[in-house]
């Protein structure tokens, strides 16, 4: 029997926490094995041959140059720990898959920038976050997250309040909503020294698994072990 991969995933602390028993139940559905990641849970092994960067709470304007008075409820031991993480997984070229606050602290990490509140700048899309797929996003159909969703418009769900900005140069936007809010980003072919393997979804597709074209980065994320 091939091996499983291990995947890595980044999240908080808590005991009790339904993105994590969601992204753990995708990746194992999809072939690998969940290995938690918090400021409470260190792995046994640090070697892992995938990372999933998870949502929660903001990130500390500190890090992107944000406005260090904003209203923020941030988490600066979680925001060292993924920060960390993450960095070692570009240098080792391992896949990245960023949901939500993950996709933010990926775009940071690499020089990027982030919408400290997007509830000034909505006008066509809700401030009412919800798990339910209830807002469209419109997806560049020459990108990767295109071929995992299948199609140009779809429908996911919103939970944040934060958003990026200014992209890093090493990624690309591919995934915009009604309001032209970024919603997904990944690997700039351009760049030559950057890991090829990186997605961040502004959404959160572990609690949409049950569709296709949300379970496809999952599916894709272990796939991308075996490259």
């Amino acid at each position: 029997m091939a091996k499983r991969p291990r995947i890595g995933v980044t999240g908080n602390a808590r005991r009790w926490t339904p993105s994590w028993w969601c992204i753990s139940l995708a990746i194992r559905l999809s072939g690998g094995v969940p290995m938690r990641i918090t400021t409470r849970h260190q792995p046994i092994n640090e070697q892992f041959d995938a990372l999933i960067i998870s949502g929660g709470s903001d990130i500390s304007p500190e890090h992107y140059g944000g406005d260090i008075k904003a209203k923020v409820k941030s988490d600066p031991a979680r925001d060292k720990l993924e920060i960390q993480w993450i960095q070692k997984a570009i240098a080792e070229h391992k896949p990245l898959l960023g949901i939500c606050r993950g996709a933010q602290l990926i775009n940071v990490v690499l020089d990027g920038d982030l919408h400290d509140d997007l509830r000034t700048i909505r006008h066509l899309t809700y401030n009412r976050p919800g798990l339910l797929p209830t807002k469209q996003v419109y997806l560049n159909t020459d990108s990767v997250v295109y071929n995992i969703c299948g199609k140009q418009k779809i429908w996911v769900n919103s939970l944040h309040h934060q958003a990026i900005n200014n992209v890093a140069t090493c990624l690309r936007v591919v995934g915009k909503d009604r309001d032209q809010i970024v919603q997904a980003v990944e690997t700039n072919n351009g760049e030559q020294d950057i890991n090829r393997n990186i997605i961040g979804v502004q959404w959160h597709p572990e609690y949409l698994f049950y569709l296709p074209s949300q379970f496809g980065f999952f599916r894709w994320l272990i796939k991308q072990t075996f490259n």
